[in-house]
């Protein structure tokens, strides 16, 4: 939301106030008060009449900052809040002297300068990160309405990424972005999951506190500066310390919540009966049995939503025409060592026998007069689950544990973004806030009652909507895309935007979701989809089994599916460090080299933990631009190798990508390809890439399969002169060590006593 015409004048029908100077500061213990009236006072008289803006600075955790910005106190507060998990304050240390009032926390301090303007500086390591100038903060009233705003400037260079899965440049320096859940596909700039942070390149970020509708303007007002905005009369900003996108990532996530594990299995190829397209238990049976004669490994089997009855939705029903013995169809995809997934929503469709218990009961959503809220968007008559309501939420749960008492092991939570404001909650909570939030309360449930059900780190969801926390719930989908190159593109966007925006897994529909897509656009999303956290094959119209389209296909279906089963040793360790850390399996390439200029706005490419850089072929003709950081990167499959940093331009065929080792790092490659679930330290191949002379590497790897939960295994790989020498005191079986040295790859040595070396 824009307030301003041009820098000098304020827009017609607003009006706004800023603070003019620090009049008062006041010290407690743990936090540090600002009184800042909005013109200077330069005698008694100026007190009279004259608004006080007051400003609260304290810290939740080291190297964290919240700001809080009021106006006038006495609201209401209805909620909902955001979860946050660290005190409301921890001791600080804070000193105030005739110049200026400063507060740190960690590394971390916020300079309020007690001069002529207002000035409020945000620093770490004797250096400014961002600050608050002279008209940074404002209330504004336009058309009988509060709006409480903030600035912060933006430096020569600085990049801001975030905001959660957008769609469109990943780059969001010129964007305006609103925060508010919508249904808009990834082709516009709507988004499913609407997060209020962004991150710099600064060294820092900025998480606004508030689940209503929070407007940014990155620079798309004022060019030199980031701004934030909400309704009312109070505005809540937490300033996060870095120095590295990496410690901001870590820092957020311990704010609002790590990412939950998730199970072995869901690391698997899922496939789905497709959304519009007919299928009954002999389709899937027929689908299940075709990935295994073509020798593709599957784990999980989606049932999109016409497992239940048109115009039932929800209901939890299996449709009888199609699915007759769901006990017993869900036990034979057990018996074939398949995990189990449903769709379901948060509506009731008004022919749903569940609609009249739903309405007599209160569980479904009101109006202000009392009615059900209802219209035929979606499900004709449907009205929206009240998930404020205790005894709502275990209704719903109860027809999900149904299904898992059938055999159901997951479910995909769908929609949860087009939420009402014009209706009242059971818990009074503010219908604006609630817009957001409903997504959070929604995937909560369920994934509490999977949890709840299957034990921590068994539970997971496939989701559409999110917002701050929602991280905690995973996985979550890019929604539904074309099935073109361009909406494979804009895919990856919207997949490295939410990874900055704390997310640790992501996935998205291979082959896109509308229409039917291009054999080769097909493939070359195999590969893509493959080689992201979680994998799924889903469409719309039409079916997503790679022998719809040929038998290359089938081919690269096989290759990639195998290949990310072999680097389950790998991926189980990077994916440890989302639930442990925060930080995300796919990582941007500025996430892994911040103090690269040339990483800070590539978006087609990304690293899939810290050693595998991934860059999906984007074209018909298999050509592909691929930024390449500095070092000599190898090729994980042909050896093939490439120095940066620079951008090479190559060409793939279409069962090949730029798939390259990161320099220095050892990528534990696992013995096993025909599924997820396995002891990964057992007959490891350690593949040791361009160890620089004297580099000592500790390599964890998880243990898995029938020992997952045990310590897992640490090898230590070191490089001499032109030998590598790997020891372990814990591997349960036989591994091995290879090595690729300035571009000469040693062969396969076999360790012996807990100790392998390899010369070339």
């Amino acid at each position: 939301m824009k307030f301003t015409d041009g820098y000098w004048m304020v827009r017609e029908g607003m009006s706004a106030l800023h603070p003019a100077q620090a009049y008062d500061v006041w010290a407690a213990d743990d936090a540090m008060t600002v009184y800042a009236p909005t013109a200077r006072i330069r005698h008694r008289g100026d007190v009279l009449n004259r608004p006080v803006v007051t400003v609260t600075y304290s810290s939740p955790m080291p190297d964290v900052i919240r700001v809080r910005i009021e106006n006038h106190v006495g609201g209401v507060d209805r909620g909902p809040h955001f979860a946050l998990h660290a005190p409301e304050r921890v001791p600080v240390d804070i000193r105030v002297d005739e110049e200026a009032g400063v507060l740190t926390s960690g590394s971390l301090s916020v300079r309020v300068d007690r001069g002529e303007r207002w000035q409020v500086d945000f620093s770490s390591g004797g250096r400014v990160l961002t600050s608050s100038p002279a008209k940074g903060i404002g209330v504004v009233e336009a058309d009988g309405v509060t709006y409480v705003h903030e600035q912060l400037s933006l430096g020569v260079g600085e990049h801001v990424y975030g905001l959660g899965e957008r769609f469109g440049a990943f780059v969001k320096n010129g964007q305006s972005v609103d925060i508010w859940n919508a249904d808009g596909g990834t082709s516009s700039e709507q988004a499913y999951k609407n997060v209020p942070f962004y991150l710099s390149d600064r060294g820092y970020g900025v998480f606004v506190n508030a689940p209503e509708l929070v407007s940014f303007e990155i620079g798309s007002e004022l060019v030199g500066r980031t701004q934030f905005s909400v309704a009312g009369q109070a505005l809540e900003y937490f300033v996060i310390g870095g120095p590295t996108p990496k410690d901001v990532l870590r820092r957020y996530t311990a704010l609002t919540g790590r990412p939950a594990r998730v199970p072995a299995w869901s690391f698997g190829l899922w496939m789905s009966t497709s959304f519009t397209t007919d299928y009954d238990e002999a389709t899937v049976t027929s689908f299940v049995e075709g990935m295994a004669e073509r020798d593709i490994p599957l784990s999980v089997v989606h049932f999109d939503c016409f497992w239940m009855r048109e115009f039932n939705w929800c209901d939890f029903e299996w449709d009888p025409r199609t699915f007759p013995d769901p006990q017993g169809m869900l036990g034979r995809l057990h018996d074939r060592g398949l995990h189990t997934c449903v769709w379901i929503n948060p509506y009731i469709a008004q022919r749903s026998p569940l609609f009249a218990v739903g309405a007599e009961k209160g569980y479904l959503v009101r109006r202000p007069d009392g009615s059900v809220w209802q219209w035929d968007m979606w499900q004709a008559g449907m009205g929206l689950v009240d998930f404020t309501n205790p005894e709502a939420r275990a209704w719903f749960t109860g027809h999900l544990e149904r299904l898992m008492d059938m055999g159901v092991d997951a479910f995909k939570t769908d929609f949860g973004e087009r939420i009402p404001t014009d209706v009242v909650w059971h818990d009074g909570s503010d219908p604006a806030r609630m817009h957001n939030y409903y997504a959070q309360l929604y995937n909560e449930t369920v994934f509490e009652v999977v949890e709840r059900r299957r034990g921590a780190g068994e539970a997971i969801l496939f989701a559409r909507s999110a917002t701050a926390g929602g991280q905690q719930l995973p996985v979550h989908w890019g929604g539904d895309c074309f099935s073109s190159f361009d909406a494979m593109a804009e895919s990856l966007r919207g997949g490295l935007s939410l990874s900055l925006s704390g997310f640790g897994y992501w996935s998205h529909d291979i082959g896109g979701f509308e229409g039917t897509p291009d054999p080769t656009v097909f493939k070359r999303w195999t590969a893509f989809g493959l080689l992201s956290s979680h994998s799924r094959l889903h469409g719309s119209g039409s079916y997503r089994v790679p022998w719809a389209f040929d038998d290359e296909a089938v081919d690269i279906m096989r290759r990639f599916t195998r290949l990310k089963m072999h680097l389950m040793p790998y991926l189980a360790r990077v994916a440890e460090e989302a639930h442990t850390q925060g930080l995300p399996m796919m990582r941007p390439m500025v996430l892994e080299f911040p103090e690269d200029r040339g990483a800070a706005t590539v978006d087609t490419q990304y690293l899939l933990g810290d050693a595998l850089l991934v860059a999906p072929v984007l074209s018909a003709d298999g050509m592909v631009d691929v930024y390449v950081p500095e070092g000599t990167w190898t090729h994980l499959l042909t050896g093939e190798q490439v120095s940066g940093p620079r951008w090479v331009r190559q060409e793939h065929a279409v069962d090949s990508l730029p798939l390259l080792v990161r320099p220095g790092t050892v990528v534990p490659i696992g013995a096993h390809g025909d599924g997820p679930e396995y002891d990964y330290a057992d007959g490891v191949l350690l593949r040791v890439v361009e160890p620089a002379d004297g580099q000592r590497t500790e390599v964890t790897v998880p243990r898995g399969g029938a020992h997952a939960g045990e310590p897992a295994v640490v090898f230590v790989v070191e490089r001499t002169g032109d030998r590598v020498v790997a020891t372990t005191a814990g591997a349960p079986g036989a591994w091995s060590v290879q090595a690729v040295v300035g571009g000469r790859e040693s062969t396969l040595v076999a360790a012996e006593g807990g100790r392998a070396s390899v010369t070339w």
